[in-house]
C-alpha cells in the first residue's frame, strides 16, 4: 500500500540544511507517523531539528547540501498560497491529535462519493495538494515558538475534484485505471524538467493518454488524433531520475497513480494554440488550500508528504478567481490538454445481472489464481484491502481490477476504460478476463506435460539410486563405477601391454576412479580404456607354416597364378626356418576379375592367420588410416586399429584394396598417411590419432591390391612388393570354369543335385564368343545366366503339380502365410509384418526330379545366353596391304589393337604428300605416328630410292575403336610397318603381331605389359610376336602355357622386323615408281597419239 500525499506546515528552522530561499524537497516529512493498525507500510519518524526521506522519495540524500533533482529556486509563491498556508499555533496540537485519529479511518470525499483506493485497499490514492505551500520570509515571532514544539502537525491532502487543465503524458501498451500504479518512462528533458517543477511546486498531477499506435514512442502529444480522448487523471507519486547525477537535463522514472476518468476537450501541443475538440471549457479555477487556525505570528515552509491517510474533505470552493494553476508549464515544450470530468452512470447494486457478472468475475479470479502464481499475489492483495461485502458493492472498482491486471489487447482494455455505464463494464472486463483464463489454463497444461516427464525420469533416477545404495549396504554389487575400474584392471592383466602403454593405461584409469559418472570426461575416459584393453597386446596367432598345407590349400581356391603362389610359399619358408616371421607388404597388381582380392583371403586361409579387408578407393579423410582425436564428439581409432580390435590377434592378414584409386580432399592426404603404415621400417612403432600410444604393426601382413600402378604415388609403390597378376588365356579360363565356377552357379540356382550339364564345347564358345576379358568375372556371369535359365525352363515344363508350393513351406511357414492373408498383408506390402507373420524357416528346397535332365552345349547356347558378340577371332582374317596388327596394354589386360593406311588420291607427278592420323590418339601416340612416318620415308629413299611413293602421297592413319583412348609409344613399328606396306603394295601376314617403340633411327626400344599382350595375342590366334630385344627376359619369365603354339621373335632393329614381315618381298619390282611410271606411261600415249595424227 503506498502512502497518500500530506501537506504540512513546518516552521523554518533555526540551522536548516536547506538554502534560505529554498523550498524543501516535495517528498520529505519531519513528523513522526504512526503505523495504521492493519496495514504493514512503514511510517516515518522524524525528531524536531532535522528532516527524514519519505519512502517514495525522488532525492536519495535530502541530508547532504548538494542540489538535487527537485531543489534549487523556482517562482516565488503567489498571495493566495501564501495566505492559505497561515496557520493558528493555538490549533496546532488539535491539528495533531486530529490527524492521528484520522489516519485508521477511511475518508470520504466531500461530495459523499469514497476515495478511489490502491490495489491494498488502505487508501491507496496517493494524494496531494494543489498548491504548494510555504512560509514567510519573516521569521520575527517563530523562534519562540520553535523550541515548544515536539512534532509537527500533518495537514490532509486534498485531491482536486476539478483540475480543467493538466500535463497531457502519452502512454503505450495499455491504459491506466483509477485505483492502480504504474510506473511510466520519461525520456524527453523538457517533460521530465516540467513534472519537476510540478513537484517544487506540489501540483504532481498529469493526465495519461493511451497511444492508439501500439508502436509509438513519444513523452509529447502532437496530435489529438494520436491518442484515445479518454484517458485517465493521475497523480505522480514519485520520481527517479535515470542518470546518475540527477541532473535535470536527463530522464526520469515517474511512479503514477490515477484518480478518475477524464476525457480530453481540446490539446495545447508545443508551441501552438488551442487545438479544440469540443467547445472552451470555462475559466479554471484552482481548488484553495484547507484553513487551519491562524497563527500571523508564526510562519514557515510547507512540506508535500506522502503517508496511508485519508482524504479530508474538500472546503466549500471559493470565488472565481482568475489564477492559472498549470500557467508555468507553457513555459516547456510540452503537450497541455483541457480535460473535463467522466462520471459513471447510476446502477443499482441489487441488480442481478451485475450480481451475476460479479460472481463470475470473482469465480473465473479463483480459477487463474489457482493456475498462476502472480495472478494469486495480485488477487491476494487486492481481497484483503477490500473488508466484507466490498467486492460486491463496489462492481465498478472490481472491473478495473480485472482490466488492469489482464493481459488483453490494448483496444479492449482502453473500451473497458471508456464504459460509463457499469454494467457494460463488467461484461467487457469478464471477455478480458475470459481469455486470460484461457491463456492460464493452455500455460497449464504445457507445464503439467512437461513436469509430468520430468518428474518421472526424476523418479526412475531416484529409485535407481536407491537400488543401487541398497545393493551396496548388502554387498551384492560394488559401486558401478568401482565395478568398470576393476572390469579394466582384469582385462590389462591378461594383455602384455609394453611398459609405456600401462603407464598411460593406470594414469587414465586414476583419472576414471576420480570422475563422477554425469561427467562429460568420464564417457571420453572409459571409452579409452576399452580401446586400449580391446587390442591385442601380445596376442598372436599359432602360424600353419606347413609347405604342403598351404600349396593345397592355395591350389583349392585359385588356378595359376604360379608367381604369387611361389611368394607365398618362400614366405612360408622363411617362418618356418625362422620361427616366426615379420611382417612384409605385397601389392598384387592385375586387370579385374583375375582373384586378386580372393588370393588375399587364401593366403590367410594358408598360413592359419585372421583376415581383415577393407577399401580405401575414394578415400579422402586421413582419420579413416590415422584415426580422429578424442577431444572431437564421436572420435574412433584408424580401420587398422579397428582390424586388430576385430581378429583379436597382433598378427592377421589386412588386405588394403583398391589402393591406386586413394583419393585427396581437403581432410588430407590418405596416401601419404599410409606410407607410415606400409614401411616394414616404421610400423613397428605406429602411432594412431585415437590411442597416442605406438602400437607393433609389423608382424600383420599386409596385401594390397591395384588395377594399375600409375595412379600410385612412388614413394607409397616404393614401399611394397609388385606381384604382377596378368589376364588368364582360353585354357586357364576353361579350367576355371570347371573347376569352380560352373559348380558355384549351379549350387546358387538351386539345382545341385538336378542333372543339368554345361559342356566343355559351351564353356569354350562362352570364352570364344562372350567373355574374351582377361579375368573370369565376366565369364562367371555368363555360366549363372545359363544355370538359371536352366531353372526357369525346368520349373515351367514341370508345372505346379511336380513342384507344389504347399511341399515347400514348413510348419512355420504355413502359419506364418495364414496370419498375413487373415491381415490382409499381401495387398499392403508396404506395411511391416508382426511377430506372428515371420518365421526363420518359412521353406525348404525341392528336389529337381531324376527324370529332367538338361543338355547346355554349343548349339543351343545362344537360346540361354543370346547371340555371340564376338564373331571371329580377328578383327581381319585376310589383311590388305597398309593393314598390321599390334598389341596394347589396358587397364584389363591385353589388346589387339590394328592400324589402318590407305592412300587417298592416285599418285600425279604433282602430288604433294600429306599425312592425316585419327584413333582417338593421345600426345605420345601422335608423336610416335610422326616418328614412324619419317623413318619409313627415310628407309623407302635408303633401301628403294627409285620408289617416291612417300614423297608423293596423301596418306591417312587410323587405329580402330575410336571411343577409345589410346596412348604410348609401343605402336611405333606397328606404325612403320603399316606405311611400308603401304608403298611396297605388301600384305603383312595376318597371324603376325608386334610391339615396340622405334627411334629416328630404326632403334626398338623396350616396351611393358609384354604378358598381357601375348595372352591377347594368343586370345586373337597370332603365331608370331615380335618384341624388342630388351623384353626378352620377360618372354622367358611367361609360363609355357601361355606362350605354347605362338613363336617370340626378339628385335633389337627395325631392318630385323623389316626382314620378318617382308621375307619374301621382291626389291626390284619394289623399287619402282608408280607416280614415275604413270608419267612415263603418259608420254609414250601422248608421243603415239601426235604419230597418228601426222600420219
Amino acid at each position: 500500500m503506498l502512502p497518500r500525499l500530506r501537506l504540512l506546515r513546518l516552521p523554518a528552522p533555526t540551522n536548516s540544511i536547506f538554502p534560505a530561499r529554498s523550498r524543501l524537497g516535495a517528498c520529505s516529512v519531519p513528523a513522526t507517523i504512526r503505523q495504521r493498525q492493519h496495514g504493514a507500510t512503514p511510517l516515518l519518524h522524524a525528531s524536531r531539528g532535522r528532516s527524514l526521506r519519505s519512502s517514495f522519495s525522488t532525492y536519495t540524500a535530502l541530508g547532504k547540501r548538494k542540489e538535487g533533482f527537485f531543489d534549487g529556486p523556482v517562482e516565488p509563491l503567489s498571495e493566495e498560497e501564501k495566505k492559505a498556508n497561515l496557520e493558528k499555533a493555538e490549533a496546532e496540537e488539535k491539528e495533531i491529535s486530529k490527524s492521528k485519529s484520522s489516519s485508521s479511518d477511511a475518508p470520504s470525499g466531500s461530495n459523499g462519493q469514497s476515495t478511489p483506493e490502491g490495489p491494498d485497499g488502505r487508501g491507496s490514492a496517493a494524494g496531494g495538494s494543489s498548491s504548494g505551500s510555504s512560509g514567510d520570509d519573516s521569521g520575527s515571532s517563530g523562534g519562540s515558538r520553535r523550541g515548544r514544539r515536539g512534532d509537527k502537525a500533518l495537514a490532509k491532502p486534498v485531491v482536486p475534484e476539478i483540475y480543467p487543465q493538466v500535463l497531457a503524458i502519452p502512454i503505450a501498451k495499455r491504459p491506466l485505471f483509477p485505483g492502480f500504479y504504474k510506473a511510466i518512462t520519461i525520456k524527453d528533458p523538457n517533460v521530465a524538467a516540467a513534472i519537476t517543477e510540478m513537484f517544487k511546486r506540489g501540483q504532481p498531477y498529469v493526465g495519461a493518454f493511451l497511444f492508439k499506435d501500439e508502436n509509438a514512442d513519444d513523452d509529447v502529444i502532437r496530435n489529438p488524433d494520436d491518442v484515445y480522448d479518454v484517458g485517465v487523471f493521475a497523480q505522480v507519486t514519485s520520481a527517479f531520475p535515470m542518470n546518475a547525477q540527477g541532473g535535470e537535463g536527463g530522464g526520469l522514472t515517474a511512479i503514477l497513480y490515477p484518480h478518475r476518468r477524464i476525457r480530453l476537450s481540446s490539446l495545447i501541443p508545443p508551441g501552438a494554440a488551442d487545438t479544440a475538440k469540443a467547445a472552451p471549457p470555462a475559466e479554471p479555477i484552482p481548488e484553495p488550500i484547507p484553513k487551519v487556525a491562524e497563527e500571523p505570528e508564526q510562519k514557515g515552509d510547507v512540506v508535500a508528504s506522502f503517508e496511508e491517510s485519508a482524504v479530508e474533505p474538500k472546503p466549500e470552493p471559493p470565488k472565481k478567481q482568475t489564477y492559472e494553476v498549470t500557467s508555468f508549464l507553457k513555459k516547456y515544450p510540452v503537450s497541455i490538454a483541457n480535460v473535463e470530468n467522466l462520471v459513471e452512470e447510476p446502477h443499482d447494486p441489487k441488480s442481478q445481472v451485475i450480481r451475476a457478472v460479479t460472481n463470475e468475475i470473482v469465480n473465473v479470479f479463483k480459477e487463474v489464481a489457482s493456475m498462476n502464481s502472480l495472478f494469486r499475489d495480485q488477487i491476494s492483495t487486492f481481497s484483503i484491502s477490500q473488508s466484507a461485502g466490498n467486492v460486491m458493492s463496489e462492481p465498478a472498482k472490481l472491473a478495473d481490477f480485472a482490466a488492469a491486471v489482464s493481459a488483453g489487447e490494448p483496444a479492449e482494455l482502453q473500451e473497458v476504460l471508456e464504459s460509463l455505464n457499469v454494467e457494460d463494464r463488467m461484461h467487457k472486463a469478464l471477455l478480458v478476463l475470459k481469455k486470460e483464463l484461457a491463456n492460464a489454463q493452455l500455460q497449464s497444461k504445457i507445464t503439467k506435460d512437461v513436469e509430468s516427464k520430468i518428474t518421472k525420469r526424476q523418479r526412475e533416477y531416484w529409485l535407481m539410486e536407491q537400488m543401487k545404495g541398497i545393493r551396496r549396504e548388502l554387498g551384492i554389487e560394488s559401486d558401478g563405477k568401482d565395478k568398470l575400474v576393476e572390469t579394466f584392471k582384469e582385462k590389462a592383466d591378461k594383455l602384455a601391454m609394453p611398459e609405456a602403454v600401462r603407464k598411460v593405461f593406470d594414469e587414465e584409469l586414476n583419472k576414471l576412479a576420480h570422475l563422477e559418472p554425469a561427467a562429460s570426461e568420464f564417457n571420453v575416459t572409459r571409452n579409452y580404456l576399452d580401446w586400449l584393453t580391446q587390442i591385442p597386446w601380445g596376442q598372436r596367432s599359432a602360424e600353419n607354416f606347413d609347405i604342403r598345407n598351404a600349396m593345397k590349400v592355395l591350389d583349392e581356391d585359385h588356378y595359376g597364378l604360379k608367381d604369387v603362389k611361389d611368394r607365398i610359399l618362400e614366405f612360408i619358408a622363411v617362418g618356418k626356418l625362422r620361427g616366426t616371421v615379420e611382417g612384409k607388404i605385397l601389392c598384387f597388381v592385375g586387370p579385374p576379375g583375375v582373384g586378386k582380392t580372393s588370393i588375399g583371403k587364401s593366403i590367410a586361409r594358408a598360413l592359419n592367420r585372421e583376415y581383415y579387408r577393407f577399401s580405401v578407393g575414394g578415400l579422402t579423410d586421413v582419420a579413416e588410416i590415422k584415426g580422429h582425436r578424442r577431444t572431437y564428439v564421436g572420435a574412433l581409432p584408424g580401420r587398422v586399429i579397428q582390424a586388430l580390435k576385430k581378429c583379436k590377434t597382433e598378427n592377421p592378414l589386412i588386405l588394403i584394396d583398391e589402393i591406386d584409386k586413394i583419393g585427396r580432399g581437403y581432410q588430407g592426404d590418405p596416401s601419404s598417411a599410409l606410407l607410415e603404415l606400409l614401411d616394414p621400417e616404421q610400423n613397428s612403432s605406429f602411432l594412431d590419432h585415437y590411442m597416442d600410444v605406438p602400437v607393433d604393426l609389423s608382424r600383420v601382413l599386409f596385401v594390397c591390391t591395384a588395377n594399375m600402378t600409375d595412379t600410385i604415388p612412388r614413394p607409397l609403390l616404393d614401399r611394397m612388393e609388385v606381384i604382377r597378376l596378368s589376364g588368364y588365356v582360353s585354357d586357364e579360363k576353361m579350367a576355371i570354369a570347371e573347376r569352380y565356377l560352373a559348380p558355384q552357379a549351379q549350387e546358387l540356382a538351386g539345382l545341385k543335385d538336378a542333372n543339368v550339364q554345361l559342356t566343355k564345347t559351351a564353356i569354350e564358345e562362352l570364352i570364344k564368343s562372350y567373355c574374351r576379358e582377361a579375368g573370369v568375372r565376366n565369364l562367371k556371369k555368363q555360366i549363372e545366366k545359363v544355370y538359371r535359365k536352366s531353372a526357369l525352363k525346368i520349373v515351367q515344363d514341370l508345372g505346379e503339380e511336380a513342384l507344389p508350393e504347399a511341399k515347400a513351406l514348413t510348419d512355420e511357414g504355413k502359419a506364418a502365410l495364414e496370419e498375413s492373408e487373415k491381415e490382409g498383408k499381401t495387398a499392403e506390402a508396404g506395411k511391416q509384418a508382426t511377430e506372428k507373420e515371420t518365421t526363420e524357416t518359412p521353406r525348404v528346397p525341392l528336389k529337381v526330379p531324376e527324370s529332367v535332365q538338361v543338355v547346355i552345349d554349343k548349339d543351343n547356347l545362344k537360346d540361354y545366353v543370346g547371340p555371340p558378340i564376338f564373331t571371329s577371332d580377328r578383327l581381319y582374317d585376310v589383311t590388305p596391304p597398309g593393314v598390321t596388327m599390334g598389341l596394347a596394354w589396358t587397364q584389363l589386360g591385353g589388346a589387339a589393337m590394328y592400324v589402318e593406311a590407305i592412300l587417298q588420291s592416285a599418285l600425279k607427278p604433282s602430288s604433294r604428300p600429306s599425312l592425316e592420323i585419327t584413333g582417338n590418339l593421345k600426345t605420345v601416340m601422335k608423336e610416335s605416328s610422326t616418328i614412324a612416318y619419317s623413318f619409313a620415308k627415310s628407309l623407302m629413299a635408303k633401301e628403294f630410292p627409285d620408289n617416291h611413293f612417300l614423297e608423293k602421297a596423301k596418306i591417312h592413319v587410323h587405329i580402330p575403336e575410336g571411343a577409345v583412348q589410346k596412348d604410348g609409344p609401343s605402336a611405333g613399328i606397328t606404325m612403320a610397318t603399316s606405311l611400308l606396306s603401304l608403298a611396297l603394295d605388301t600384305p603383312v601376314d595376318p597371324a603376325v603381331a608386334m610391339t615396340g617403340e622405334l627411334t629416328l633411327t630404326g632403334k626398338v626400344l623396350r616396351i611393358g605389359g609384354l604378358r598381357e599382350k601375348t595372352v591377347a595375342a594368343r586370345r586373337a590366334g597370332c603365331k608370331m610376336i615380335i618384341f624388342p630385344q630388351d623384353n626378352m627376359s620377360d618372354w622367358l619369365e611367361l609360363p609355357e602355357n601361355i606362350k605354347e603354339g605362338i613363336e617370340g621373335r626378339p628385335a633389337s632393329w627395325y631392318s630385323e622386323v623389316f626382314d620378318l614381315i617382308f621375307p619374301n618381298l621382291d626389291r626390284e619390282k619394289a623399287n619402282k615408281c608408280k607416280a614415275c611410271g604413270n608419267k612415263k606411261d603418259a608420254e609414250e600415249k601422248e608421243k603415239s597419239d601426235e604419230d597418228d595424227t601426222s600420219d
